[in-house]
């Protein structure tokens, strides 16, 4: 058992904070290198050194903290969604239980679950260490509403890194809050993976200036392919789409099939692409969040695998901030950047302007986490209602 007991911390931490089974802690333990660590092994040391699971929180509390979480986040977060989700909320319970407390709470929901199809995802992938493979990615199911997705994920242990949301895909906040928070916060990655977009050009552009600051420098320092076969960040995609894009897009088709909003008008396209990317963002936070804590079935939980973050850390004094690097990449490249990118035109002449209508906004709608609430649960009325009343403010002023 000496094997074991050099890491009776890391043991203690996977039980009593992550609700880990023996099984995912003996992968997990394995996966770090430690011998002799089968489940039955960890069974046996939890014995011997007095290690109790507890339970957090009991029946009935977690039924409410399910209940709550379903009106946050609607009918597509099972049983080990539902449990990353809770636990990001400070709500600690094990899958069993979230999925029972899912059972009871909604029967309706979780048979509309059971008959879904999932997706899998036959083509190998490797990773060796977290800091390997950063994979960034743009999302464009609501494009025509002026919303743009665009995520970071470590290849090795999942996790989101880093995540924006913007009215149209841009190199300078995509470097600023995506690629640059990640690498501040995580450290540099050795490769990042793209598609052949043009929005990753300044990401690049870095990536390989700040190439001899990487763990391994016999890697290339980042590598473009198509998109279809960036199939880290694309096993994401449906996760956000079903649980974020697709309830926003069918009440924005029906305001536009219904003829309320016309999206040829540039006022209109503003306020929508304004308010949607607020809600959405309500909706990818939350499923970010959920993402990181759940296990991964045969993996674990990516915030457990990324602990530590990269091997190569870096001075935050090494990434400019975006207006510094657009500058010197027209000076390098000779290529101009669009600086800012709106969709729609901005219809305020004045600060004073847009002041009031967010104020006078805001009064009505104090809080906007109610309209991302009610259309994950297929209601659209409070979103479709709250965007013709910013339509209709801003024309005011």
């Amino acid at each position: 058992m000496a094997s074991l007991a050099g890491h009776a911390d890391v043991i203690i931490h996977m039980i009593n904070d992550h609700d880990m089974t023996n099984e995912n802690i003996s992968a997990h333990l394995s996966q770090m290198g430690v011998q002799k660590c089968s489940a039955r092994s960890v069974r046996r040391f939890c014995r011997e050194h007095n290690v109790k699971r507890r339970s957090h929180v009991d029946d009935s509390h977690l039924e409410l903290a399910v209940a709550s979480a379903i009106n946050e986040v609607g009918p597509t977060f099972g049983r080990t969604f539902m449990t990353g989700y809770l636990s990001s909320k400070g709500i600690r319970a094990g899958e069993v239980r979230v999925g029972k407390a899912l059972r009871l709470v909604h029967p309706p929901y979780h048979e509309l679950r059971h008959k879904g199809v999932r997706n899998l995802n036959p083509v190998p992938y490797h990773a060796e260490y977290m800091g390997h493979k950063l994979h960034l990615d743009q999302n464009e199911k609501l494009v025509m509403f002026g919303v743009t997705h665009v995520l970071a994920i470590d290849g090795f242990s999942s996790q989101i890194v880093a995540y924006n949301t913007m009215p149209v895909k841009n190199n300078l906040t995509i470097y600023q809050k995506v690629y640059r928070e990640a690498v501040i916060k995580n450290g540099m990655w050795d490769q990042i993976r793209v598609d052949h977009g043009k929005e990753f050009y300044m990401c690049l552009y870095i990536q390989e200036l700040l190439s001899r600051h990487r763990y391994n420098i016999n890697r290339q320092p980042y590598v473009q392919t198509k998109s279809s076969r960036n199939l880290k960040v694309e096993r994401i995609w449906p996760e956000i789409n079903n649980r974020v894009n697709y309830p926003l897009k069918e009440a924005l088709l029906q305001l536009q099939d219904q003829e309320v909003i016309n999206m040829e008008d540039n006022t209109t396209k503003f306020c929508v692409s304004n308010l949607t990317c607020q809600v959405s963002s309500i909706g990818l936070e939350r499923t970010v969040l959920s993402w990181n804590a759940h296990r991964i079935a045969g993996k674990g939980i990516p915030n457990i695998l990324a602990k530590g973050g990269c091997p190569a850390r870096i001075s935050e004094d090494l990434l400019p901030q975006a207006s510094v690097v657009a500058d010197m990449y027209q000076q390098d490249v000779g290529s101009c950047l669009t600086r800012t990118s709106t969709f729609g035109t901005d219809p305020f002449s004045c600060e004073e302007d847009r002041s009031q209508a967010e104020e006078e906004f805001a009064d009505h709608y104090p809080d906007i986490t109610q309209c991302f609430d009610q259309a994950a649960n297929y209601d659209f009325t409070p979103f479709k209602e709250a965007i013709l009343h910013l339509i209709n403010v801003t024309r005011h002023y």
